[in-house]
């Protein structure tokens, strides 16, 4: 039994050795492991970055009623094009029941101060013309007449306002809604039967109509704290909208705001740019875009691929390895460089290499073996 067992272990061992035999020679027959290079070349990099925002009208303004009341017709649609002065909707005047009845109380009193006036007046008038009384005496009654009568057409156009929200000799009465401005309708946030307020100084109103030249339409959005130190008045964007694919609209800064605002625990800059009209594209208001803007620019300059760099532990510091003698020697040597701008893709080199130098690649290869080539031929 314990020969067996002997035996057994002996031929296990035999096995074994020559199994790790055969994977020694067949780890060094392995083609070894070489690098790609690169050399430096000359090019120029643009650092940019992108704003978030939105394209909107440059101005804006809301239609708002001078006295309120009941929306009774509306006579355009949103996005119908209007020019200053055509009518958008009527309102129907519901008075106010005190305010009417104390209209109509003055009107009242000022008919019967008439009456009375009038009464004085004629009865001098006859004594006048008989010469019992002097013309100044005269004079001085035919002005209470004249004041009387138009305290009564005062009171009587305060009323007729009270009630129907117009004097009735106006060219345009206050009920009726009109555009003070040419330009689109985007919105009407009313519709008939809506109770509106007129504005005051201690209220908005409510808004009938908003209206916007659509030609004139600005970018507006926002840059982090970090890059809005880099941006100036006058900077060209490249504004890509969102609903409209492959059309890129031409804009320049107009605006960088002084303060800053704080979101999500980022500073936040608000930023604006004018945006120049295409006749082929119609920009509605309120389409998200983004806009494209270039920090800074460097032109002939030597750069190399960023993928090549790396960075010392310690230091933190870039370097590069580079090629000794032929690239098929697969030797290489460190070498630390300065480098300056990037756009995400290649880095600008200031000094450590020259343009002939070849640059060590981190992406490892194998070189097809000949059968296999040999095969792919086939």
């Amino acid at each position: 039994m314990n020969k067996i067992v002997k035996y057994i272990l002996i031929i296990v061992l035999v096995l074994g050795t020559l199994w790790a035999a055969v994977f020694f020679v067949k780890s060094n027959s392995k083609s070894a492991i070489t690098y790609e290079t690169s050399q430096p070349f000359i090019s120029s990099i643009e650092k940019k970055t992108v704003a978030t925002g939105k394209v909107i009208p440059e101005d804006e303004i809301a239609i708002k009623p001078q006295i309120s009341g009941i929306i009774e017709k509306i006579y355009l649609e949103e996005g119908a094009k209007v020019k200053a002065g055509d009518l958008i909707a009527v309102i129907k005047v519901v008075p106010n029941e005190q305010s009417l009845n104390q209209a109509a109380g003055r009107v009242r009193t000022a008919e019967l101060s008439l009456n009375n006036t009038k009464i004085e007046y004629d009865r001098n008038k006859a004594l006048f013309d008989k010469g019992v009384i002097s013309s100044q005496d005269f004079n001085t009654l035919k002005l209470s007449y004249d004041q009387a009568v138009q305290e009564l057409k005062n009171a009587q156009a305060d009323y007729q306002i009270i009630r129907k929200g117009s004097a009735g000799g106006s060219v345009t009465a206050n009920t009726n809604i009109t555009a003070t401005v040419s330009g689109t309708i985007l919105e009407i946030p009313v519709k008939e039967g809506d109770q509106v307020i007129q504005s005051n100084n201690f209220n908005d109103g409510t808004t009938i109509a908003s209206i916007a030249d659509l030609g004139k339409m600005i970018f507006e959005g926002k840059v982090d704290e970090g890059e809005v130190g880099k941006l100036k008045v006058g900077t060209p964007l490249k504004i890509s909208l969102g609903a409209v694919e492959g059309v890129e609209l031409d804009a320049k800064l107009k605006f960088i705001a002084p303060k800053g605002i704080e979101e999500t625990g980022a500073v936040q800059f608000k930023i604006e740019g004018d945006v120049e009209e295409k006749d082929d594209v119609f920009i509605r208001a309120g389409y998200s875009a983004n806009a494209s803007i270039v920090l800074e620019k460097k032109d002939s300059i030597l750069v190399i691929p960023e993928a090549v760099l790396q960075f010392d532990k310690k230091t933190d510091k870039p370097y590069v390895e580079v090629a000794i003698g032929s690239v098929e020697e697969q030797k290489f040597e460190r070498r630390d460089i300065e480098t300056g701008i990037s756009d995400g893709v290649n880095i600008e080199v200031i000094s450590g290499i020259t343009k002939e130098d070849k640059i060590k690649h981190w992406n490892k290869t194998e070189p097809i073996k000949k059968g296999d080539e040999e095969t792919d031929t086939e």
